[in-house]
């Protein structure tokens, strides 16, 4: 998917790109791979729990990476997939992508993360510290190199399907999650706010509500409901007091063949989010963004 991301720079001639499914049938894996890491000016290592239980990209190719980094050779980013215990590693001090080290499987939209990524290359190219990316286009394209965990074939999508048990599930881990999501942010907005202060109340399993106030007066009010008369949704009321008969927002299961997701009515936003299939993460963040519009 990355790859995709990229194709906008490669097509404007400012970057080729290599990685390891590059490798032709009859090529010397080692020498292919010793080679492209000391041409490449930037080096991306994507970063997951099987790159850093990898033997040959931790000990190998990594340590290449940052050799060739702290001698101003080339430029490693680290480009954390998913999550893991990565900053303790030897690119644990360096600024990973996308920003703030968040994992792309955490943000609530895929392409969103990878376009962060993207930016994060292109800020780096137009201000190299390294003498290989001085060089002007015409001259030599910037060469960017991706070390994954291991070679492997692109092709590797398989057709999932998902029963009525796995969306209900889903659903239920989604509200869950939610109402933690809600209830520490809340905490961590009148921490950073003296003038804030709000009110987190779990009606039951099924049902709570958030109050934001300033300087006593209330700002921002809502009701959040799993199931109930709308079915199988997690719906949002802009009034902790509202029926349960009444929404404003409403977020319904659904699946593609890959992922359970969540689909937005978009209402408060004018249809803008109607197309992204929301992850739990992303739909706890969408409706905490509806609650925060009053404040922003």
């Amino acid at each position: 998917m990355l790859q995709k991301h990229l194709a906008a720079m490669k097509n404007n001639g400012l970057i080729t790109t290599w990685h390891d499914r590059c490798i032709r049938a009859g090529d010397e894996f080692g020498h292919e791979i010793d080679k492209n890491l000391n041409d490449a000016d930037v080096i991306l290592l994507l970063i997951s729990s099987d790159f850093i239980a990898s033997r040959y990209c931790y000990e190998i190719e990594m340590a290449r990476a940052i050799e060739r980094h702290e001698a101003k050779e080339a430029r490693v980013i680290p480009v954390i997939l998913r999550p893991c215990d990565w900053h303790d590693t030897p690119f644990g001090k360096l600024l990973a992508a996308p920003r703030d080290g968040k994992p792309i499987r955490k943000w609530p939209d895929l392409d969103e993360a990878f376009l962060d990524v993207v930016n994060a290359i292109k800020a780096s190219i137009k201000k190299p510290d390294v003498e290989t990316i001085t060089r002007p286009v015409t001259e030599k394209m910037t060469s960017v190199n991706m070390v994954v965990d291991r070679p492997r074939s692109a092709n590797l999508r398989v057709k999932k399907s998902f029963t009525q048990a796995d969306k209900d599930h889903f659903l239920d881990d989604a509200f869950d999650l939610m109402k933690r999501y809600f209830e520490n942010s809340l905490n961590e907005l009148t921490d950073r706010y003296s003038e804030l202060s709000s009110r987190f109340r779990l009606i039951d399993s099924n049902r709570f509500t958030a109050v934001i106030y300033r300087n006593g007066e209330d700002i921002a009010r809502c009701k959040i409901v799993l199931g109930g008369m709308f079915g199988k949704t997690i719906t949002y009321s802009a009034n902790d007091q509202a029926s349960d008969n009444s929404c404003n927002e409403s977020l319904s299961i659904d699946a593609d063949d890959q992922h359970i997701y969540l689909s937005a009515m978009g209402i408060p936003f004018g249809g803008n989010v109607t197309d992204k299939k929301l992850t739990a993460e992303g739909a706890a963040e969408y409706y905490w963004s509806i609650l925060m519009q009053p404040l922003q």
